[in-house]
């Protein structure tokens, strides 16, 4: 989810807030400056959700899932793990 998303989505609710305030006061300028405001939050949350898919598609971010982290004695490799500061193995065969 992106920026675009996030402010249209916002914009929506303020234009439903307002567009809703217009009607129960009886203020048709009120009505039309929240319906406005709604259809730009939904145009920029369209945006934004293409956006999104256009960088799916790409390959350049995954939006749905967040990178995963590989545990460090997978990185190393249990040999590297047992091996002393000298690299021989001495120090891994004084522990056991």
């Amino acid at each position: 989810m992106n920026k675009d998303r996030i402010e249209g989505k916002v914009k929506d609710i303020a234009g439903r807030v307002q567009r809703q305030a217009g009607e129960w006061t009886g203020d048709a300028k009120k009505q039309v400056q929240g319906s406005a405001k709604q259809v730009e939050g939904k145009v920029q949350n369209a945006w934004g959700k293409a956006k999104d898919a256009v960088a799916e598609q790409t390959g350049k971010r995954t939006p749905s899932k967040p990178p995963q982290r590989t545990p460090r004695s997978r990185e190393l490799g249990e040999e590297d793990l047992d091996e002393g500061s000298d690299g021989t193995g001495t120090d891994a065969a004084r522990r056991r």
